[in-house]
């Protein structure tokens, strides 16, 4: 860590390290995660991983517990239904918008990323491919400009990437879906019904993909999952 950082700087920058750690589904849901040892891997004070983990808990990717630490979040059955019943009745519309919307800088761009998907994919990094899989979604509400529920969808993105780290049984077939070329396509052609289509589909397959009856688990180091 950059000692030359200001304190709200710090902050910022081991928040968006162990965001990106949980995300990319290095630390895995339940993982404590110590003052002490954050403070040591970053070399900063415990203050400043204390202000970055009310930061994290926030945004809802870790729990914190009075008189036992911080935990990564680990979202029960009900909430992980609920987050995709909230994302179906959001993103097909917003994927609507988006299509009739983009330009071709967009579409290049989408392209572009899906590209860093499939190479995450080649690289066999599944949790990296899913990172990036999340956050299409996230670049779709900025094409669909829609300012108002951008927050809550980022926030969607993130809980679902908690959900699938618990409960997805198909970790091994990212490969298998085609639903993010198909939405690119649709925009290219202005095509808002289609992209609204593709998008409901594309939501339930995501759903269909979980078994919500046992959880997996497993986790690096935090040194690790940091380094």
């Amino acid at each position: 860590m950059d000692t030359d950082l200001q304190p709200a700087d710090n902050v910022t920058a081991i928040a968006e390290r162990l965001a990106l750690a949980i995300l990319e589904h290095r630390l895995a849901p339940g993982t404590k995660m110590s003052e002490d040892d954050v403070g040591e891997i970053f070399g900063v004070s415990r203050t400043i991983v204390r202000a970055a983990f009310q930061r994290l808990s926030h945004d809802r990717l870790i729990d914190l517990r009075r008189n036992r630490g911080a935990f990564v979040a680990q979202p029960t059955v009900r909430e992980a239904l609920e987050v995709f019943e909230a994302r179906a009745l959001l993103e097909p519309r917003m994927a609507r918008s988006a299509a009739e919307r983009a330009t071709r800088a967009d579409i290049a761009f989408l392209r572009d990323h899906i590209g860093q998907e499939h190479a995450a994919i080649h690289a066999r990094d599944f949790g990296r491919a899913l990172y990036l899989s999340g956050q299409f979604h996230v670049e779709l509400v900025r094409i669909a400009d829609q300012d108002t529920i951008a927050s809550f969808i980022r926030q969607l993105v993130s809980r679902s990437s908690l959900v699938i780290a618990l409960y997805w049984q198909r970790r091994h077939a990212l490969c298998e879906s085609d639903a993010h070329h198909t939405l690119i396509d649709a925009m290219a052609r202005g095509d808002g019904a289609l992209a609204e289509k593709v998008m409901t589909a594309h939501l339930a397959d995501l759903l269909a993909s979980l078994d919500l009856r046992r959880r997996t688990s497993g986790t690096m180091s935090l040194k690790d999952a940091l380094s």
